[in-house]
């Protein structure tokens, strides 16, 4: 059999990882993506580049620093002590969290570009019609950036799977724990099995293509990602 158990469910839980962290963006990219867009707050700038940096910094330094952050002596290793949920690295949770912080521009660019392109006319038209702002955001701004919500949906979705060196940090390489597809392959390689390794790269690749070619097709602008 070209896939082992091991295999399987290293695919399972990616595929759980990142429809877990792919809800999760949505919901916290959505208010921060409508901040940037129509902010003139001189945070933006400030704001908008951490969000970006993950596009920027090596995932191993990202990695490194979730560790520390999360660790029994880090600041927030300290507070998930003290709220009873105990230390984050090594576990699925912990997973999540980085996951969330490493894809949150590809979630957060998209939706700021829909929401910077619909412009300002629709949300005046609709506080004319006596619309409150969160009336107009939900039946108007939404619905008119919903080709932002695709791309940041299928992007964030598309960049968790092919994770590797944060969760290589902060997650390390536990059977059906923390074992995705990524460090699966970085096993078989190690352990010089290049079969294995080729039958789950090649299914990388063909997603991948097929992702690119979904977004072409579901979106042909695109949407484009800036640090």
């Amino acid at each position: 059999m070209p896939l082992s158990p091991d295999d399987l469910g290293a695919i399972w839980l990616t595929l759980r990882l990142a429809s877990v962290t792919t809800v999760l963006l949505l919901v916290l990219a959505t208010p921060l993506a409508w901040w940037l867009a129509h902010t003139g707050s001189r945070w933006r700038g400030p704001v908008g580049a951490v969000v970006a940096l993950p596009l920027v910094l090596p995932p191993t330094v990202l990695g490194f620093y979730l560790l520390v952050s999360l660790g029994p002596q880090g600041p927030l290793g300290q507070l998930t002590q003290a709220l009873g949920w105990g230390l984050l690295p090594f576990t699925f949770a912990g997973l999540v969290l980085g996951s969330v912080v490493y894809s949150l521009p590809f979630a957060v660019q998209p939706l700021q570009h829909a929401f910077e392109s619909m412009g300002k006319r629709p949300m005046e038209v609709a506080a004319t019609l006596r619309a409150s702002p969160l009336d107009a955001f939900f039946t108007v701004a939404l619905p008119l950036a919903r080709p932002g919500f695709v791309t940041a949906a299928v992007l964030s979705f598309a960049h968790t799977v092919g994770e590797f060196g944060v969760v290589l940090m902060l997650g390390g390489n536990i059977p059906d724990k923390t074992r995705v597809v990524s460090t699966q392959i970085y096993g078989h390689v190690e352990a010089l099995q290049y079969t294995q390794a080729h039958w789950l790269s090649a299914g990388m690749v063909a997603f991948s293509f097929v992702v690119l070619l979904g977004l072409g097709w579901l979106n042909p602008r695109g949407s484009r990602l800036r640090p």
